[in-house]
C-alpha cells in the first residue's frame, strides 16, 4: 500500500517539476529531480526486494496514474481560473 502513495506523490512530484522546468526556474528543478531519484532508489529497492510480487508493481502504477490526474486535474482549474480573470 505504501507504494500506492508513494506513487501519488511522485506523479505529484514530476508534475511540479515540469511546471519549473519550464519556467526554467533552475534551483527550484534541481532540486525537485534530487527528491525524485531519492524516491525511485526507494521504488526500485522495494520493487527489486520483492521481484516476484507483481502487486506492489501494479499498486505503484495505480498510484502514478492517480498523481498524474490529480495534479493535471489541480493545473487545469487553475490555467482555467486564470484565464476567467479570477
Amino acid at each position: 500500500m505504501i507504494l500506492f502513495i508513494i506513487g501519488i506523490l511522485e506523479m505529484l512530484i514530476v508534475t511540479v517539476w515540469t511546471k519549473v522546468v519550464t519556467k526554467t526556474q533552475i534551483l527550484a528543478s534541481g532540486f525537485i529531480t534530487l527528491i525524485n531519484v531519492m524516491i525511485w532508489y526507494y521504488v526500485l529497492q522495494t520493487i527489486v526486494g520483492n521481484i516476484s510480487n507483481w502487486i506492489i508493481a501494479l499498486l505503484y502504477a495505480l498510484g502514478c496514474a492517480v498523481g498524474t490526474m490529480i495534479a493535471t486535474l489541480y493545473f487545469q482549474r487553475q490555467e482555467n481560473k486564470d484565464l476567467a480573470g479570477e
